[in-house]
Order: C-alpha cells, then sequence, then structure tokens
C-alpha cells in the first residue's frame, strides 16, 4: 500500500540531518521529524510526501534513544530558539562534527578530511549576550491551552519567539534560557508594563500598534547592560515612563535606547534611535581589546566562544611579526585587532560601511595603528589593486557569510596561493564547496568546529590551508 500525506507509521531514528531533525527510513525512504534524537523509536504522521523522502510529524515517543533528556524549558520542541535541547551536549556536540565531516566529504568530495572533535561551550545555557524577543497580536496557541477549552486571556497579545516557520505567530514566553536570568525578567517587565497600561503589540496585519521588539545586549566582560525597545511609533511620554519603571526596578541597566521603526518592514533596526538612558552602546572586550557596540551593531552572540574560535584562527594563521594579513569579511574589525599585535599590518575589508567606520573607531579606542578597514562588496574590491596598494600578503582569513565566497573571491584567492590561509565559516555545506575549489591549489590541514551556539544544530568552523608546493 503506498504511503500518503497523514499516514502513521512507526520510524526508528538513526541519525541527526539537516537543522537537527531526526533522519530514519520509511518504505524505502528518508523521513526527517523534528523535536527526536538518535536511537529513539517514534510514532509519527506523514505531513509532506516527497519523490525521495517523507517529513513526519512526532505524535509520540514509544523507546528513547540514549541521547535523549529531558529538556530544561517548557517551550523546548515549540519554540525556535532551542531546538536540541532534548538531547544531551556530549551528543550535540558529536552530531556537530559529524555535519562538518558530512559536509566536507560529501559537498567538497572532500573524502581524507577528518574534522577534530568539536570545542564546546562551558555554559551551554545563558551564554548569549544578545537577545531579541517580538511582539505581535497572534499568540500561538499550543495544543494544550486548545484542549484545556479555557479562554485565554491577552490571547491577542503576545511577546516571546516567533514560532518557525510562522512570521506572524508569536509563542509568549514564560521563561527563556538562552541568555543570563536578567533578560527574561525584563522582558517579563516590559510585558507587563505593556498590559498594565493597555499599550498595544504591533499588529503586522493592520500595520498598527506601539511595541514591535525588545533587544537586550549584555557586556559579558564588562557588565554592561542594554535594553534597546523597538516601536512602530516615536512616543517620548511612553517611554519616558517605561524608563523610568525599569531604572527603578533594574538599577544595573546602563543604557536604554527606542529604535523607531515607523516602516511596514519587520527588521529590528529603527528608521533612528531615540537614547533615553546612557550613551547608546554597551562595551564589551573580546582578548585585550574592548568594543563599543551600538543597538544595531553586528557582534558575535557568544563573547567566551568567540575568543576560543579567534585564538584557534590565530593558531592555524601561524603568524610571524614581519605578516601581512588580509581579514576578509571583517565586519567591525574584532579579529582583524585580536591579530594584529602578532602582525606587521592587518587590512580589512567588509561591504557594510557602518560597520568600517565601527572598525576604524574600535581601532583607534583600542590604540591599535597597524589596521586598515576599506569598504566594499569583495566581489568588486578584493582585487590587484588593493594587492598593489597594500602588498601580497602572507596570511589572508576568510569568515564569509552563510552563503559563503563568491566565485570569482575562490578565483582570486587561487591565483594570489598566499602561503597561508584559514577559513573561518558559519556554514559548514558552503565551506565545503569552496574548499573543494581552493583545494586545487592549498592543501587543507586541520578543520575544527567550534560549538558557538548550544541546544542548536548551527556549529562554527576553522578550516586551516597551506599552498601547496
Amino acid at each position: 500500500m503506498a504511503i500518503k500525506k497523514g499516514h502513521i507509521a512507526e520510524v526508528q531514528i538513526e541519525e541527526a540531518a539537516y537543522e537537527g531533525k531526526g533522519f530514519g527510513k520509511l518504505d524505502d525512504r528518508a523521513i526527517f521529524v523534528k523535536n527526536t534524537a538518535p536511537g529513539d523509536k517514534v510514532k509519527v504522521r506523514i505531513i509532506k510526501k516527497r519523490k525521495n523522502f517523507f517529513i513526519g510529524d512526532l505524535l509520540e515517543i514509544l523507546e528513547k534513544g540514549p541521547g535523549r533528556i529531558e529538556p530544561h524549558c517548557i517551550h523546548a520542541g515549540l519554540c525556535g530558539g532551542c531546538t536540541w535541547q532534548h538531547v544531551s551536549y556530549d551528543e550535540q556536540l558529536r552530531f556537530k562534527r559529524q555535519h562538518v565531516e558530512d559536509h566536507l566529504q560529501r559537498i567538497g568530495g572532500l573524502k581524507t578530511i577528518s574534522p577534530l572533535p568539536t570545542v564546546g561551550c562551558e555554559k551551554t545555557l545563558g551564554y548569549r549576550n544578545k537577545m531579541e524577543y517580538t511582539f505581535g497580536t497572534k499568540r500561538w496557541l499550543t495544543s494544550e491551552e486548545i484542549a484545556s477549552g479555557e479562554e485565554i486571556e491577552n490571547r491577542d497579545f503576545a511577546v516571546g519567539m516567533h514560532i518557525p516557520g510562522r512570521f506572524d505567530r508569536i509563542l509568549n514566553l514564560e521563561t527563556c534560557y538562552l541568555q543570563p536570568d536578567f533578560s527574561f525578567a525584563i522582558l517579563d517587565f516590559i510585558r507587563q508594563f505593556a498590559i498594565n497600561n493597555n499599550i498595544p503589540a504591533y499588529d503586522l496585519h493592520k500595520k498598527q500598534g506601539f511595541f514591535r521588539n525588545v533587544m537586550i545586549r549584555n557586556g559579558v566582560r564588562t557588565g554592561d547592560l542594554m535594553v534597546n525597545i523597538i516601536t512602530f511609533e516615536d512616543n517620548s511620554e511612553i517611554m519616558e515612563q517605561l524608563k523610568g519603571e525599569l531604572l527603578a526596578k533594574f538599577p544595573q541597566i546602563t543604557t536604554i535606547v527606542n529604535n523607531v521603526n515607523d516602516t511596514f518592514s519587520p527588521a529590528s533596526e529603527g528608521r533612528y534611535q531615540n537614547i533615553y538612558h546612557g550613551s547608546g552602546y554597551i562595551t564589551e572586550k573580546i582578548g585585550d581589546h574592548s568594543f563599543d557596540i551600538d543597538a544595531n551593531t553586528f557582534f558575535q552572540t557568544n563573547t567566551i566562544q568567540a575568543e576560543k574560535l579567534y585564538e584557534i584562527a590565530k593558531d592555524f594563521a601561524n603568524l610571524k611579526p614581519t605578516d601581512t594579513v588580509f581579514d576578509l569579511y571583517c565586519g567591525v574589525g574584532s579579529l582583524s585587532l585580536f591579530v594584529s599585535d602578532a602582525v606587521n599590518k592587518v587590512v580589512g575589508i567588509e561591504v557594510n560601511p557602518t560597520s568600517v567606520q565601527k572598525a576604524k573607531e574600535n581601532a583607534i579606542r583600542n590604540k591599535v595603528d597597524n589596521c586598515e578597514f576599506i569598504t566594499g562588496d569583495m566581489k568588486d574590491v578584493f582585487h590587484e589593486e588593493i594587492i598593489f596598494k597594500y602588498g601580497k600578503p602572507d596570511v589572508i582569513i576568510t569568515d564569509p557569510p552563510r552563503a559563503g565566497m563568491h566565485p570569482d573571491v575562490v578565483k582570486t584567492l587561487c591565483t594570489l596561493a598566499v602561503d597561508r590561509l584559514v577559513y573561518v565559516s558559519c556554514n559548514s555545506a558552503t565551506m565545503a564547496r569552496d574548499l573543494a575549489e581552493l583545494s586545487e591549489v592549498y592543501h587543507i590541514g586541520r578543520v575544527q568546529p567550534v560549538d558557538m551556539f548550544p541546544q542548536t544544530y548551527h556549529i562554527e568552523t576553522v578550516a586551516e590551508l597551506r599552498k601547496k608546493s
């Protein structure tokens, strides 16, 4: 009998696969099921049928796999913030290394490359230095709430995380363990402030309301604490009242910012911002260098692991005092500054002009005078003119976005054939694709996965490349 959508079956989960879904076999096809762990025997309902695979919805865990544990958070399995809380951390680290190896060998064709064991995180909860929560009028109701038949209080008001795949539905959080405890306490306080004062959440469909997002950033090394409130309207009366009540309850807050996004874009970055308390930025340290981070500046969200990641990149680069280093996709210059004390010169290249300006300011702030930063799209500016101006680099460090490097950038790297190349990646699939091309010119040495995001399937990777003789 052909298996159709809606069919209920028992499945043995063999491994973790794409986006952390459990992988098994059904009717000689692959089946992927969220919220499962290797070794689980589960009952599932088929919700999607494709030519070569099925997607199943978990109905019941019949037998627990050896790596399955009880999640710490009541929202695990539903919230998009933590997708692997039901898996032991040792198993998470093993899966992440396995995923990097699979990408290298299957996508990159690099059959002989075997990654090192994943560098784990000392804190598997409360490790983030930034959290962003969303307000909405479409609260997601859990199956338990629906089954209860009880009236849901404040049904048209929610603040928390988006339900995965549903931009318009918000899970009203009762707790969150991704950032230290103060983060959820502040969020809950602002939620109660809105309810008590009858201030509406922004409605995506009606294009009206006030509160859109709350972003909380903290300096792990400095103790600085920012509350950034994103609103649809600019209302100083509401913000002054909220500021006063926030500071009375949380005197450790060092700055309060209001980004005003009065457009229909869902972005949390406002068209302009008002500073209601403090400097408008926090300061954080990585290694010996400090960085000013404003409400809309990109910065690594796990400070402790970022230091480990940078140390590994620095080690793989085998830096010398006479070296010229090119740092591609340098962002606000955090990695450029981190290696600057070991080399003669660093040239950072970044497409975002705001980030480049921040990188220059960070260099001045840290009294680093051997770093220069260039604005431009990598495929357009990384060419002969830069080489002529700054000299051929001895080392290149590249840390591209999830899409990996543009083919023209890969070609330039192959043409340059520098002695040492370090590839830092947030997506091992696109890294594997790029390494396959680079392996024509470079020998691939150590490949080190680094876990920046415990309880999720995301993994950072650092690869060491050397020019072939």
